[in-house]
Order: structure tokens, then C-alpha cells, then sequence
């Protein structure tokens, strides 16, 4: 396998990450959607208690895993854990054939 990476290899993981990146604004888009949606009807039924900020609280940690994942976290399941398992897979399906 070369060490240097080709064109092709280089664009198709920055498009990769621009997919990511978009699942990320994606999900955001939908929170704050949902969340005031959320608060409207909180407001209109019972103003006193604010039930909504627990669906908020539990969505925006699961939100911000996601945000960890897309733009901090790049080394657990970033591209070379990828390549190690495609290699692996690879590997595994052609000794597996060697035998058939």
C-alpha cells in the first residue's frame, strides 16, 4: 500500500467529513426546532412549569457527544482506525477465499 495519499483519497475523505459535518448541522437544525416547538407549548399549557427543558437537556447531551465526535474527537473512530479495519476485512475475506 503507498504511504503518500492520492488526489482521489484526499478528496473522498474531505468529503467524508463535509458529510459529517452536515449530519452535525442537520441535527442541530432539528433540536432547536423541536426544543421551541417544545417551549411554545410548554408556555401555552402551563407556564409555571418549564417541563420542556428536560427533553432540551437530555437532547443536548446526546447533541453534544455528536459535536464531540464530528469536531473534536478525530483519533477513536477517525481515518485510521478505518483504514486498520478495511485492511483487516480485506485480509479476513482473502484468507477466507485462500481456503475455499
Amino acid at each position: 500500500m503507498q504511504k503518500s495519499d492520492t488526489e482521489e483519497e484526499r478528496y473522498l475523505r474531505a468529503k467524508k467529513r463535509l458529510e459529517r459535518e452536515k449530519e452535525f448541522y442537520r441535527h442541530l437544525f432539528f433540536y432547536i426546532l423541536v426544543n421551541l416547538l417544545l417551549f411554545i407549548i410548554n408556555i401555552w399549557t402551563s407556564r409555571w412549569y418549564l417541563w420542556c427543558l428536560f427533553p432540551a437537556i437530555g437532547w443536548g447531551v446526546g447533541l453534544a457527544f455528536h459535536a464531540a465526535d464530528v469536531f473534536l474527537i478525530k483519533g477513536f473512530f477517525g481515518t485510521q482506525w478505518e483504514k486498520r479495519k478495511i485492511e483487516e476485512y480485506m485480509q479476513a475475506e482473502e484468507d477466507k477465499q485462500r481456503w475455499e
